[in-house]
Parts: structure tokens; C-alpha cells; sequence
């Protein structure tokens, strides 16, 4: 942050206020300090998994009965799982290459999630015996479990299970379904262990009762390398990230219904399956029908089995998932704007997060923003000097997760639904007036034909506009510096209904608004003209809460402390229905509506029209 201080000043002395106001806890896996484990095995200690095989039936997830028993028990007894399964091997923990005489630690590598072995077992202390239930996911190797006596800070190796694996580790898991660039364009993500030299993946798809179509997919990995930052990504953060292919599924017929699996094609010629999918083609651009939309930010991922837990700072992750399938049939795109999984350099999370979403993901598209959790890093070009992403640099999210993007490592892009039009930035890269993002955003709003798409909604992960979270309110800003002096004239040239942000962890929502001022004192029902924008915070997809303001700021219309999600309905193209709703039980607690025509759109408002005289 000083360098850019020097080029900024006093503008990045808010910034760098901000940052340490909004940080948040620790990744749960940086409390452990694996590098200095010892081994401290005991004859007479033992830690044993059932079953051993997993994912008989095809499943990609599966639980485990986990039994232990130490001579020497403790309240900081815990069970680590470590894939691959050799974690204390010395290929595993290669020497510095650059003092080869320094040995390695024993263990390099952080587990993929841990448990105290008195979770479950709360006498575990008196007896030295325990067990617990263990959920584990198929990440491409098998596993084994340890038992650690000396906390997190000093671990001792105990004992050491068999190994754990699953049927096929190989096999393609988790396909992330995204808008091409295209309006008629699917793709398909997925992650498997095969490389391009064993087998050849591809996606087999139709309509019901069409012939099959088979469609290449490509071939995307990196190595520990491809990260800009040292701790953890490149070091006990690390974990190979398996093979991730993306197929594009082409020439889709509007609203048609297809069924989809994914396949790899071995060197001996045999096939490798993965479930059989499903998925709704998108509308045409501006076709007039139903359509539905959610959005969130900072979700984040949390565990089923209670492990990892993370200073009570995901907890409503798994809320908002489930929220989210269970009304699957009423959503027809999810965008998911910033802070994905708060992997935070420990790369393993990255499957984790997509196993969680996968029902979701792989039934309508999934679409994200960059964050800071994914970006910054000093040095790296973005726009802030933190280590949130540790030390990630964006490679995670550009390659798990497909965008329409000119270049993906310029995280942002413009996407088509039917009666929608959605320009969604890059917070973490710099937006500004005179830059290339800049200019991508004018583009955006100004090429949308809002007679066929009239809907327009600017999507972003930091709050560009309007927030009373108290981390802005303090420096005096009410969003971020430099944000709405750069883009408000942007949005209020080109009308655009709806700004929708995250980062802060709460829901709140203004007033339509232009310069400071409400345009429109309504706050339930709003036809005509609304000269204004109205700035919806919606970052309580599952991180840990964050505060609001004491400060009576008059633009905000409604504020909630709690976890939740927005949707966006659109019924045709003069009537869109906007609700929030909370995690904790789905229900509506705050929304409006917006009803107009197209001469709405048209009529001039303050600086939403060039100036004009009887002589011109």
C-alpha cells in the first residue's frame, strides 16, 4: 500500500483504512502450523475409517465413520485429512532449491479440513476414545486421516488411518454451467484427474428425444508457479488442482429443455461417465416471458460435518445453498459477485466450494464476479494492496469458473437473459475514468437496446454506490472512494434500474438516487421515470455479518443484519419485481416493483439527456 500511496495520496490513506476495517478471521486452516509437526507415534494409539472405499453408488461425496483412541487425550486433540494420502512424504516436501542442505519439514502441506476429537465425544478427555463423522468429497487422490495430539500450534502425529478412496478419483465431478458469449451458448466446467495425454473430454448433450451431440471440451491447469503470492498458495496452501475442461454447447433453441453428461474417452478407448444432467436453454435476447434471477455475494463455503469451522464466519453458507436449491425450479440464472469461497490461498477449498454448489451450478448458470478474495495481492496489478486472496491473484476463479470475457484476467464482462442486460465489473482492477474498464461499463450500458432489454442491472463485488456499512461510514465515504464520483454519471446517462453490490455482509437498499439525492421518495411500488439508481447491497450470502452505521443516512430505505439473497422476476417488459429474501427460512422481507413502458425509459431526466436549445 505505500507505493501506491505516494501515486494516490490522500485518496489510498481512505483505501487502506477500509481494508483493515473490512478484513475479516483467518481461514480456519491457517490456525494450524502444519510445518511444524512432529511425529509422535504411539503403539497404543490408533485411528481407524469406515469404509474405505467410497463413491460406490457414483456419488461424489460420502461420509465416513471415523474411531480413534490416544493414551494421552486432550481437549486440543484433532483429526486432520490429508490427499494425498503420502502427505509426509520427502517428494511432497521438496528442500528450498535455493539451500538444498536445509531439510524439509515432515509435514508441508495443510490438511483439507480438521475436527477436535472431542467434537463429538465430549468425554474423549476421560476416556481417550472417540469418533465422529466425516464427510469427504472426491478431490483426484486418496486420503488419510491423523490424530494430532498438541493443539494446532505444535501438532504431534499420533496415529495414522489406512488409506481412504474413492471408486473412480479420476472421474469428472462438479460442471459449472455458464452464459457463452453468446446468447444461444452454454458452457460446461468441470474438473477431473485426466490430462490431456490419458483421455479426451467432451460433453454429450441433446433435447429430449434428439440424437446425441458430442462437443470437445479444453484442457486448462496450473502449477504452484502459476500464483503471484508466496503464503499459502504457494506453499502449505498448495494442492494440485486436477484437470479443469470447458465445452461449449452451441446453437441451443430458446427455452429448450437438455439433458447433459460428461465424458473422457481413455487411450484403450474405454468411457468414463459422469451423471446425467439437465438445463433450460436461456430466452432469446429481449423475447418477452418469465425469467428469474438471484444474486448475492461473499457466500463463502461451509462444511456439513462441522469441521473447519471458521470464527462463526460462514455459517450461513450452507443456509443459502440450500435456500437455492430447494426453489431451483423458480430460478433461471444465479450471479454470484464476489468473494467465492474464501479460499485464501488453500487451494483445496476451491473443490470443496464447488461440491457445495454443484446442484446449482450444474442446473442453471453460475455466474461470478471478481473479489478480493480471489484478486488482490501486492504487487499484482489489482487495484488494492491487500493479501486477501492469498496469494491466488484471481488464477483460481479465472480457471475454475468460465466468464464471457475478452480476457479473463480482465474480470469483467456484459451478459444477455432475455428481458435483461447485465454489465458486471471488476472492483479489483481499477474503474476509473479513462481506463479500459471504464470503458468496457459506458459500452455496456450504452449498447443495450432497452426497448427489446429493458431491464438494465450493474453488478459489482465492492460498493461502488451507496452502503451504511459502519466500515465506510467511519471514513466518511458510504461506499467505495472513488466509486460513485467515477460511474454515477454512467448510470444515470444510461438509466440503469438497479446497481447491485456485495463486501459489506448485510442486505440494504436506497431510495432511487442521483448525487446524494433521492430522485423518488416511493419505496414499494415505482412507475414511470425513476431518475434515479437504486444501490442494493447484497452481500450476506453466508460470510460473517458486518455492521451498520448509527448515522441516519436518508437514501437508505431498508437495512437487515442477517443472511440472505436477492431475486429479481421479470414478468415481461414493464413489470419487474425485486425481493429479498433471508437465508434462515426463504421467506420475503423486503421488495417493491417497478412497472413502466418504453417511453419511460426515453424521457429525459437530469443528465440522462445531452442539452439542447431551440437553435440547436
Amino acid at each position: 500500500m505505500r507505493e501506491l500511496r505516494l501515486i494516490f495520496l490522500p485518496s489510498l490513506l481512505i483505501l487502506a483504512t477500509l481494508e483493515e476495517a473490512a478484513s475479516h478471521g483467518d481461514q480456519p486452516l491457517s490456525k494450524i502450523a502444519v510445518q511444524k509437526a512432529t511425529f509422535s507415534l504411539n503403539h497404543q494409539a490408533y485411528i481407524k475409517v469406515s469404509p474405505t472405499v467410497l463413491g460406490l453408488k457414483g456419488q461424489n461425496a460420502d461420509w465416513v465413520t471415523v474411531e480413534f483412541s490416544s493414551p494421552n487425550p486432550s481437549v486440543d486433540d484433532w483429526i486432520g485429512v490429508f490427499s494425498p494420502s503420502n502427505f509426509s512424504s520427502a517428494s511432497s516436501c521438496p528442500a528450498p532449491a535455493d539451500n538444498p542442505w536445509v531439510s524439509p519439514p515432515l509435514l508441508c502441506s495443510a490438511p483439507i479440513k480438521y475436527q477436535y476429537a472431542n467434537y463429538s465425544t465430549p468425554k474423549y478427555k476421560d476416556t481417550g476414545k472417540g469418533s465422529l463423522k466425516l464427510q469427504l468429497i472426491n478431490q483426484r487422490s486418496d486420503f488419510s486421516l491423523v490424530l494430532f495430539s498438541g493443539g494446532l500450534l505444535n501438532p504431534k502425529v499420533v496415529a495414522v488411518s489406512a488409506k481412504v478412496a474413492f471408486s473412480n478419483p479420476n472421474a469428472p465431478v462438479y460442471p459449472r454451467l455458464a452464459q457463452g458469449k453468446v446468447w444461444n451458448e452454454m458452457t460446461v466446467t468441470w474438473t477431473s484427474g485426466y490430462g490431456i495425454g490419458e483421455a479426451v473430454p467432451f460433453v454429450e448433450w441433446s433435447w429430449k428425444g434428439g440424437l446425441p451431440i458430442h462437443s470437445p471440451a479444453g484442457t486448462l491447469t496450473f502449477d504452484s508457479n502459476s500464483m503471484c503470492g508466496g503464503e499459502p498458495a504457494m506453499t502449505v496452501g498448495w494442492r494440485d488442482p486436477g484437470f479443469i475442461h470447458t465445452s461449449f454447447l452451441k446453437e441451443l433453441w430458446p427455452n429448450t429443455l437438455y439433458t447433459y453428461r460428461l465424458g473422457h474417452v481413455l487411450s484403450d478407448g474405454t468411457y468414463v461417465w459422469s451423471q446425467q444432467y439437465s438445463f433450460k436453454a436461456p430466452p432469446y435476447p429481449g423475447q418477452n416471458s418469465l425469467q428469474r434471477v438471484v444474486i448475492f455475494g461473499d457466500m463463502g463455503k461451509d462444511e456439513a460435518d462441522g469441521s473447519n469451522e471458521y470464527n462463526d464466519f460462514q455459517h450461513g453458507a450452507l443456509n443459502t445453498t440450500k435456500q437455492l436449491i430447494r426453489d431451483l425450479n423458480n430460478i433461471d440464472i444465479v450471479f454470484h459477485i464476489g468473494d467465492i469461497c474464501y479460499a485464501n490461498g488453500y487451494l483445496s477449498q476451491w473443490d470443496q466450494f464447488t461440491a457445495q454448489v454443484e446442484p446449482i451450478a450444474s442446473t442453471v448458470p453460475y455466474m461470478i464476479a471478481s473479489g478480493n478474495h480471489e484478486r488482490d495481492w501486492p504487487g499484482s496489478g489489482s487495484f488494492y494492496g491487500t493479501k486477501d486472496s492469498g496469494g491466488e491473484c484471481g488464477v483460481l476463479a479465472e480457471t475454475m469458473f468460465y466468464i464471457p470475457a475478452e480476457n479473463r484476467a480482465k474480470f469483467w464482462y456484459s451478459t444477455d437473459y432475455g428481458m435483461f442486460r447485465f454489465c458486471v465489473a471488476d472492483t479489483e482492477q481499477d474503474w476509473r475514468e479513462g481506463t479500459e474498464q471504464y470503458q468496457f461499463i459506458e459500452h455496456c450500458l450504452a449498447s443495450v437496446d432497452r426497448q427489446k432489454q429493458p431491464w438494465l442491472i450493474f453488478l459489482a463485488h465492492r460498493v461502488l454506490g451507496y452502503s451504511s456499512a459502519t466500515f465506510y461510514a467511519d471514513t466518511g465515504s458510504f461506499g467505495e472512494p472513488m466509486g460513485r464520483e467515477s460511474l454515477q454519471k454512467l448510470w444515470q446517462k444510461h438509466k440503469v434500474d438497479i446497481a447491485i453490490y456485495g463486501h459489506a455482509h448485510h442486505y440494504e437498499r436506497t431510495c432511487p438516487i442521483y448525487q446524494n439525492i433521492c430522485t423518488n421518495k416511493e419505496k414499494n411500488h415505482y412507475r414511470g421515470t425513476l431518475s434515479g439508481t437504486i444501490h442494493v447491497v447484497a452481500g450476506g450470502g453466508g460470510a460473517g455479518l458486518a455492521e451498520f452505521t448509527t448515522l441516519n443516512t436518508k437514501w437508505s430505505f431498508f437495512k437487515d443484519l442477517d443472511y440472505g439473497f436477492v431475486k429479481l422476476t421479470a414478468f415481461d417488459q414493464s413489470n419487474l419485481l425485486f425481493e429479498y429474501k433471508k437465508s434462515s427460512d426463504g421467506k420475503v422481507y423486503d421488495s417493491f416493483t417497478i412497472s413502466r413502458n418504453y417511453r419511460d425509459i426515453l424521457a429525459c431526466t437530469v443528465d440522462s439527456c445531452p442539452s439542447m436549445t431551440l437553435a440547436s
